[in-house]
């Protein structure tokens, strides 16, 4: 045996919980120091310049697109689409593109698959057939 009490070879409970504890109380002042630097102060004034800026730019580009030829004719094209799928035209139009893909698709396949040869009725036996 040895004469060294246990608190110097291993660290209690307490020791370990005291030292978390100092853990975090660091890592708080560290956050707390890094939130409230002239830095984070400077950054967060630039980055909210600079989406105002991209705020005013894109405004500006949606009202250009607006006033020229090709927004008018865009909001043409746009408003006649829109009447389109209230009165079901371009529902008809889908479902006509669809089934003539399924038919296209679907004999196709008929065409892959193997044909199995036609066997005669055994001797006695009648067709059913006519």
């Amino acid at each position: 045996m040895t004469d060294t009490p246990p608190s110097q070879t291993e660290p209690s409970s307490g020791d370990l919980s005291h030292e978390f504890a100092m853990l975090g109380k660091n890592l708080k002042e560290i956050v707390r120091g890094a939130w409230e630097s002239e830095e984070r102060h400077k950054l967060q004034q630039e980055v909210e310049n600079g989406l105002s800026e991209l705020g005013k730019s894109l405004t500006q580009a949606i009202n250009d697109l607006r006033d020229s030829s090709t927004g008018q004719r865009l909001r043409a094209e746009v408003e006649e689409l829109h009447t389109r799928i209230r009165s079901g035209e371009v529902e008809a139009e889908a479902r006509e593109n669809m089934l003539g893909v399924l038919r296209k698709i679907n004999a196709e396949l008929a065409k892959a698959i193997p044909q199995k040869p036609e066997t005669p009725p055994p001797q006695g036996e009648t067709s059913k057939e006519g």
